[in-house]
């Protein structure tokens, strides 16, 4: 595996802005490690499997679609963007922290006495998740403040087996909208309806992931801010198992329920706020 180190921290994230006013988050994605994570990751942690691997190259076509996308540059090993700051639980089942000290799989992270120092892991929170979270809210604001509302889709992937969180294999698209609360409900029913529309993949709606710290921060759409979270199995645009290659026939055709959905967003958020009655 590789990846790469920076003795300071730097680039917590790559944005690139668009014209639309939809923000693409995808904060799972990165692989660059700090050295103190990187000497002390354990070798069952080493291969980064835990990683939401390929987003970017998957959602790159919604770039056409107007859409910003910020991508975390840093792996969850070294901070989870998707997690409070205050690494309270978002989950009463199986779950990993802030600063995971378990792989999904329940195998240790670290070597032991090898993992960062608090003092390490508060730089870390200082300067890569500050940062990323900042760019959130700071581009939302921007997007509201042109088109008088904002859409936030927050793009991960997991292994599609993964029996310490779930039983049997996770349906192929699990969107999340805290149960309702991130976002309306006729763009919720969108959503859902888009997937219910075909065949080709299983999906559901607030099953066991509901949407992490992203969606339920920045979603409220009594102030026009309507956000969703999409975890996808990932055996339906890669491989699961090392090197984790990219399969690109079987991504093309996710890709195409992919744009339906965010099309979708988009077309709602057109109509909705056009009407003035997001």
């Amino acid at each position: 595996m590789s990846f790469s180190t920076a003795n300071v921290i730097a680039e917590p994230y790559h944005f690139t802005q668009g014209t639309a006013p939809l923000l693409i988050s995808i904060p799972h994605a990165g692989t660059q490690l700090t050295p103190e994570v990187a000497s002390g990751l354990s070798d069952a942690a080493l291969p980064l499997s835990d990683t939401d691997w390929h987003i970017p190259q998957l959602y790159d076509f919604a770039r056409s679609l107007g859409a910003s996308i910020l991508v975390g540059q840093y792996s969850r090993f070294v901070i989870d963007l998707n997690r409070p700051a205050d690494d309270k639980p978002l989950y009463t089942t199986a779950t990993t922290g802030l600063y995971p000290e378990t792989l999904f799989d329940g195998r240790e992270t670290f070597k032991p006495g090898m993992t960062p120092a608090d003092t390490q892991r508060q730089q870390y929170l200082d300067q890569i998740w500050q940062p990323y979270h900042q760019k959130i809210q700071s581009e939302l604001a921007r997007m509201k403040q042109e088109s008088g509302y904002a859409l936030l889709f927050d793009a991960h992937s997991i292994a599609s087996v993964i029996p310490r969180l779930f039983d049997g294999r996770l349906p192929d698209l699990n969107l999340g909208t805290n149960s309702g609360a991130s976002c309306s409900p006729a763009l919720s029913e969108i959503l859902d309806r888009t997937c219910q529309q075909q065949t080709r993949f299983s999906h559901v709606l607030n099953g066991r992931f509901k949407g992490g710290y992203i969606t339920r921060a920045y979603g409220q759409p009594d102030r026009d801010i309507h956000a969703v979270q999409l975890e996808l199995a990932q055996v339906n645009y890669m491989e699961e198992i090392e090197p984790f290659s990219y399969s690109p026939d079987k991504a093309a055709e996710l890709q195409v329920l992919l744009r339906q959905l965010l099309e979708g967003m988009v077309d709602w958020g057109t109509d909705s706020y056009k009407q003035g009655a997001g």
